[in-house]
């Protein structure tokens, strides 16, 4: 983390200034954030974690390859630590509990604190072939997929350079600072519309950073609904992302809340908001 927040902060505008930036940079970077970004939030979260859809070998593939390019760990490791927090939210036991501050569940719990490793909660990954040969060679699919890979294309449009700097450095602190913000902002500022008790929040702006995981409070309240933003309004990407695999079933079985669940919720939400 260190390395690319000086590649970033300091090695992109020097190299900026000197070289400026080719439209092939720019359509590697934007293509390794958002293929990074969605398959965390698509795969390790959604559908990993949650299994709040089902998906064909080429989806599974896909992100798991572009989620070992995020640096987040395994999406076995990725989905026991969430799956661990939502049973232990807000509790000692919470890999990044926000009751610890907010720079602790940013990034804090995992510079200065070891984190425990389960896999009791992930028997049923474990079934997954794929997910297996990921979290067991992680490395190798992190390496390959996350810097050879994004240099070795920024070398062969005469850029090798501007690949690390761009497609490695700059957009691994933007993911893994989109993806942190679930764990910090999303559990400090917003709105409870579904459960008065819970440290989780809803709020648009986090949703901007998060392509949809701001909708947190929604989330934790029905975290087997595989949206996170519920009305059609709400600014939730990764929600159309695996609506639109689904036309061509490439995912299928979307779990849905019903909608009188959760206007149950909401109101049971608004009545204890209100008697406090």
């Amino acid at each position: 983390m260190v390395s690319t927040t000086l590649m970033t902060v300091v090695g992109v505008p020097i190299y900026v200034m000197k070289y400026g930036v080719s439209r092939s940079e720019w359509i590697l970077l934007f293509f390794y954030v958002f293929a990074t970004l969605f398959s965390i939030t698509v795969g390790y979260h959604r559908l990993f974690a949650h299994n709040t859809f089902k998906a064909n070998a080429f989806v599974r593939f896909f992100v798991l390859f572009f989620g070992a390019a995020a640096f987040e760990q395994s999406a076995l490791t990725w989905a026991s630590q969430h799956r661990t927090h939502h049973q232990f939210t807000d509790t000692d036991k919470d890999p990044h509990n926000i009751r610890y501050g907010f720079w602790y569940a940013h990034v804090g719990w995992i510079l200065f604190w070891k984190q425990p490793k389960f896999r009791e909660n992930v028997k049923d990954l474990e079934k997954s072939r794929l997910l297996m040969h990921q979290h067991d060679y992680y490395p190798q699919w992190a390496l390959t997929a996350g810097l050879f890979l994004p240099v070795a294309i920024g070398a062969m449009t005469g850029h090798w350079l501007g690949g690390l700097l761009l497609a490695v450095g700059a957009r691994l602190v933007l993911v893994l600072h989109s993806t942190f913000f679930i764990n910090s902002f999303a559990h400090m500022f917003g709105t409870a519309h579904y459960d008065a008790n819970s440290s989780a929040k809803d709020n648009w702006f986090g949703a901007l950073l998060t392509n949809g995981e701001g909708y947190h409070n929604f989330h934790h309240r029905f975290p087997n609904d595989y949206r996170n933003g519920v009305y059609w309004y709400h600014w939730d990407p990764t929600k159309w992302l695996i609506w639109l695999l689904s036309l061509p079933g490439w995912v299928w079985d979307l779990r849905r809340t019903p909608e009188e669940t959760i206007s149950a919720a909401r109101r049971e939400a608004a009545a204890a908001l209100a008697s406090r």
